[in-house]
């Protein structure tokens, strides 16, 4: 009798507890899990750190408003050490291991491609979140692939149609690499354009620290703009060095995307007077509600500090996508892309969607020029030049890109 009281006791403890592991394996497997590959070290550094950061506030807030049905998002970081193999390995764990359903990251042309090649072959949902030509062209362009970042081309109009004239002489410094040659290419189609005369090419390996030798030949060149085509900490070292150099006294500095994290870490002196073009810059909020309400989100987050350029098209793309999660009712991944094509969406800057053919998102780009000196605020570190509106007519053509129909 005594065994059978206790077996009648344990019974309903027994079922209760695997009640509970099988509603935490069901949890588990619910989570809605995006994977994050991006360059936590190397010269890319600062700004995959703010992506995270921003990520994760997209993330936050779509928890915080019940998920979807109760299930929450998960966000999965990995260092891709801006190394194209490393990014493909990452990812691919990503995928198979951790069981993320989506992707989102890539701060390189080349590492971008490498992601994209492995969700491509998966058909998973990957958006990328860096500068890239090649990724809206056939064959990296997939059903599958979004592209939230601007592309040099959209970067290289704006910017060149508002800085080149008819007559000026240019010249580029150039990152050896996808991300640089395509800038380059850009720019010296937007001079054709005007009239403009592209006098010389100087190419400088990723991660250089010295340009002694290469700014000689292009003071030589005597153009009336330099255009510093590389990023991130190539940037700002190369510009300090011309500026030592004594080349800013003679021409004008230009870059196709200026952005915040370098602009701080090389200071007002090493920046001043440069111009470039950037994909959000806080002082938006003026006349723009989401980016007001992107702002006081950030702020409340992060002591204070606005967010950054790089940062916030981490923050766009995981936002945007988690609301197509809640559009299609779930994860399947047809769905979701159907829902991403289907409309536009204005997370952070006014209105953006995704062109038909390559799923390049269409949106502004903003031209910025570098403070002289620190303002009260240490966030304010641009004059706000021009927003040029969101257009499809920055873009090359579906046609020109190689897409049929």
């Amino acid at each position: 009798m005594k065994s059978a009281k206790l077996a009648s006791t344990l019974l309903p403890r027994a079922v209760s507890a695997v009640a509970l592991a099988s509603a935490a394996v069901l949890s588990h497997a619910q989570t809605i899990k995006i994977g994050l590959p991006v360059p936590l070290t190397g010269p890319y550094g600062a700004e995959a750190k703010d992506q995270v950061r921003n990520a994760e506030l997209a993330v936050k807030q779509f928890n915080d408003a019940g998920g979807l049905h109760g299930r929450k998002a998960e966000l999965l970081v990995r260092d891709d050490k801006l190394n194209p193999g490393e990014a493909a390995t990452r990812t691919l764990e990503l995928i198979e291991k951790d069981g993320a359903q989506f992707i989102v990251g890539g701060l390189s042309a080349a590492t971008q491609l490498s992601i994209n090649n492995v969700t491509r072959q998966r058909k998973v949902i990957y958006v990328s979140i860096s500068q890239s030509d090649v990724i809206n062209e056939p064959p990296d362009a997939s059903p599958y692939t979004f592209h939230e970042a601007l592309n040099p081309y959209m970067t290289t109009q704006a910017v060149g149609r508002h800085v080149f004239k008819k007559g000026m002489k240019i010249a580029f410094l150039t990152a050896d690499y996808a991300y640089g040659h395509e800038m380059t290419r850009g720019f010296t189609r937007v001079a054709r354009d005007v009239g403009a005369e592209v006098v010389g090419e100087v190419k400088h390996p990723l991660g250089a620290q010295d340009y002694s030798t290469f700014l000689p030949r292009l003071k030589a060149l005597n153009p009336d703009v330099l255009v510093f085509n590389n990023f991130g900490a190539d940037n700002r070292i190369a510009i300090k060095q011309a500026g030592d150099f004594g080349m800013k006294k003679a021409m004008k500095f230009v870059t196709p995307i200026l952005t915040y994290t370098a602009r701080v870490a090389g200071g007002a002196g090493v920046y001043e007077g440069v111009v470039g073009g950037t994909q959000y810059y806080w002082e938006l909020q003026d006349n723009t509600p989401s980016a007001k309400a992107f702002n006081a989100a950030f702020q409340a987050a992060n002591g204070g500090r606005y967010p950054s350029d790089y940062g916030a098209m981490a923050y766009s793309a995981v936002k945007s996508l988690l609301a197509a999660v809640r559009t299609a009712g779930g994860t399947e991944t047809d769905k979701v892309a159907q829902a991403l094509r289907s409309a536009p969406y204005d997370s952070y800057k006014g209105r953006q969607f995704y062109r038909a053919c390559d799923q390049q998102s269409v949106q502004s780009v903003l031209l910025v020029e570098s403070n002289a000196k620190d303002a009260a605020h240490p966030d304010d570190v641009f004059k706000l030049l021009h927003v040029e509106p969101a257009s499809e007519s920055l873009l090359r053509s579906c046609q020109e890109l190689g897409f049929k129909g």
